[in-house]
């Protein structure tokens, strides 16, 4: 017989790598792909003619658009991806970051309750919720307190929190994850990972002298997207409800690091120079996790290697997306 999963942000990075996931793993699965009227669809161009999966428009804020698509499809599984994701943004569009990480969610909580109270959502908590973290703090666990220090950090803390409520009080079978930074070849422009390899490629193109980036003292916990949303589903089928659960590799590296990793896969050697305006009002000096707690209830560990397979994927990407050739043998 078969299920249905619906995703919400199926456009994103995560979404479009959770879809090739349940294509390639759980054939037994038609997937509803949720995306916004004015989505980049880039990221999913190979995915549109895929006969398992059905595209519509979906605004989480609409809460009458939401609950016509919950009582339609009535989905078995639900991944909540959804999200004004980019940090930064959040502090130049706050409101917009409560309204669709919050509201939005509630119209899908309220939805599930009303029509599909059988229905597990898995919802897509950050480790920004741990914000300002001390360094006998690390590596973080699941317990430590919660000192946000974005909006968007305040919306995933307050998404657990309903997630929390849904559950004690209607019985909603909510699986929270805490996922760390995570990345993959259609990681957005505009975050961290991407710059560097993009401007990497530049260099090595000879189109640019430096790079240029923000605070190159920040330590972050690195994952492939392909090693998190695996983590999304084994979660949805294992964890307990109304818990959170990180998803991370168990490692740390600067900004500065990651320079230094994909300059030498580049084969390049250019200076560094920081740039004042990408810099946040509050910054998380260091997020390193601990995920034993999702191991103790699923079979999870990372496959792809996070230098070789994530970084360099990420640089050949715009490599040969700048240059339009194949990356030569000499950079691989």
């Amino acid at each position: 017989m078969t299920k249905s999963c619906l995703i919400t942000g199926a456009t994103g990075m995560a979404g479009s790598a959770m879809i090739e996931y349940i294509l390639e793993n759980h054939h037994d699965y038609k997937i509803l792909a949720c995306r916004r009227r004015h989505s980049d669809m880039s990221n999913v161009l190979h995915l549109l003619d895929n006969k398992l999966v059905e595209w519509i428009h979906l605004d989480l804020t609409d809460t009458l658009e939401v609950e016509k698509t919950i009582e339609w499809f009535l989905p078995n599984k639900i991944f909540h991806l959804g999200a004004q994701s980019f940090v930064p943004r959040s502090w130049k569009a706050p409101i917009e970051t409560i309204n669709v990480n919050v509201l939005g969610s509630v119209n899908l909580f309220e939805s599930v309750r009303k029509y599909t109270p059988e229905s597990t959502i898995h919802v897509a908590g950050s480790s920004e919720e741990y914000g300002l973290v001390y360094p006998h703090e690390t590596p973080i666990k699941e317990t430590n307190p919660l000192r946000p220090l974005s909006p968007y950090a305040c919306s995933k803390v307050m998404l657990e929190n309903l997630s929390y409520t849904y559950f004690k009080s209607y019985g909603t079978k909510v699986v929270i994850t805490r996922a760390f930074n995570h990345t993959g070849i259609y990681r957005g422009e505009e975050f961290v990972t991407a710059q560097i390899c993009k401007q990497a490629a530049e260099i090595a193109l000879g189109e640019r002298e430096s790079f240029y980036l923000g605070n190159l003292d920040a330590q972050r916990d690195f994952t492939d997207v392909r090693d998190t949303v695996r983590a999304y589903w084994e979660a949805s089928e294992k964890c307990n409800y109304g818990e959170p659960y990180n998803i991370c590799s168990g490692k740390s590296h600067s900004i500065k690091q990651l320079v230094d990793i994909v300059s030498n896969i580049a084969q390049i050697s250019n200076e560094v120079k920081q740039n004042p305006e990408k810099m946040r009002p509050a910054d998380v000096p260091i997020l390193l996790g601990d995920n034993s707690k999702l191991k103790e209830k699923t079979s999870w560990s990372q496959i792809y290697d996070f230098e070789s397979d994530t970084l360099g994927g990420i640089f050949q990407h715009w490599y040969e997306k700048l240059s339009k050739h194949p990356m030569e043998k000499m950079f691989l």
